[in-house]
């Protein structure tokens, strides 16, 4: 049994900390201290994740070197928005020897930054060494919060460009119903969990507008050759693109009503304004910030990326989705690849 902190108190962390809590002791961070104290008062997260509960081995804390004091490893599952600032914090209160594992899913807008990226810049800094990003370990996978934590059959990819960090990593996540695998392609896990959420919003989109299985069908295709396309000039293997932290985390998110980005883009498709979709689910959907990251990286990689414009579009300026549809349907012809 090993002590694990896990800092984050939404949905997904506290999906992690109710599967973690049967082999190891767990410390949950909130920032939020209302919310650690209601989780201790109800011993679940009502608000992010209601009927779950969290037993004895489950400790809450809204003080952040009491959270942290003594972990053997870290796991930051904070949004992307929050990423910097948290661990820059966290940073110089994290023992030394502990495994530091990302399971936040996004890119920061400026920049297009990798969530451990973000984490290593920030190690850095409150460590005064340089490189440490390098010890940081990601999961990533076809893991909606709610059906993890219930218990649902699953898989994921813990990935680390040392070794046994990766192995750690899988280690400390693999349970009878959650299976693991770990890889050494930190950055197309990372970029795979991350993009995949503007193609998940496309397909949100496609339901809310009335468009079937075929058009779904198609726009899940081509998307992941273009997330793959961008992967690639960045320095992913195209073989994550093909597994669990890609096309398999696409198929969940891109068809579940359980997915917030979906989500985001059943609201559109049926002609709601983006801050009244995201107003009514509460919760951050990376996909939306994603979506800017891309398109700027994109812009930046020369890669063509229409799917991504489209969404970049839609979420920003206004476009209808008719008018987005006839632009991708109307592209010049082209051999598929």
């Amino acid at each position: 049994m090993s002590r694990v902190t896990i800092l984050g108190a939404g949905s997904w962390g506290t999906a992690l900390s109710s599967i973690l809590q049967h082999r190891h002791a767990v410390t949950l961070w909130s920032r939020d201290a209302d919310l650690a104290r209601a989780i201790v008062a109800q011993r679940q997260n009502a608000h992010y994740l209601p009927g779950i509960d969290l037993g004895p081995s489950v400790a809450v804390q809204a003080d952040l070197a009491a959270a942290l004091a003594g972990a053997e490893a870290v796991v930051l599952a904070i949004p992307s928005a929050g990423m910097e600032d948290a661990s820059r914090l966290a940073a110089p209160l994290i023992p030394r020897t502990a495994l530091l594992v990302s399971a936040s899913k996004g890119l920061t807008e400026e920049g297009g930054l990798r969530m451990s990226q973000v984490i290593g810049r920030a190690l850095d800094d409150a460590w005064g060494i340089e490189g440490a990003a390098r010890r940081v370990a990601v999961i990533s996978g076809p893991n909606l919060a709610m059906e993890v934590a219930m218990g649902h059959p699953s898989a994921t990819v813990a990935a680390c460009g040392e070794t046994d960090l990766a192995e750690r990593s899988r280690a400390l996540f693999m349970g009878p119903a959650f299976r693991v695998y770990s890889s050494d392609d930190v950055v197309g896990v990372e970029l795979a969990g991350a993009m995949k959420n503007v193609i998940a919003i496309g397909c949100g989109v496609c339901e809310g507008r009335g468009y079937g299985d075929n058009t779904r069908a198609a726009l899940m295709t081509r998307g992941l050759a273009e997330i793959t396309r961008l992967g690639l000039a960045l320095g992913a293997k195209q073989s994550t693109f093909l597994g669990l932290a890609g096309v398999g985390d696409l198929i969940a998110t891109g068809g579940s009503k359980l997915s917030r980005n979906y989500r985001v883009g059943v609201g559109l498709g049926k002609g709601q304004a983006l801050a009244e979709v995201l107003a009514d689910i509460g919760q951050v959907a990376e996909g939306v910030p994603t979506t800017r990251a891309m398109w700027r990286l994109a812009g930046s990689m020369g890669a063509e990326m229409p799917i991504t414009r489209s969404m970049y579009g839609l979420l920003f300026e206004g476009m209808a989705v008719d008018r987005a549809v006839e632009e991708l349907m109307l592209r010049p012809p082209r051999a598929e690849g």
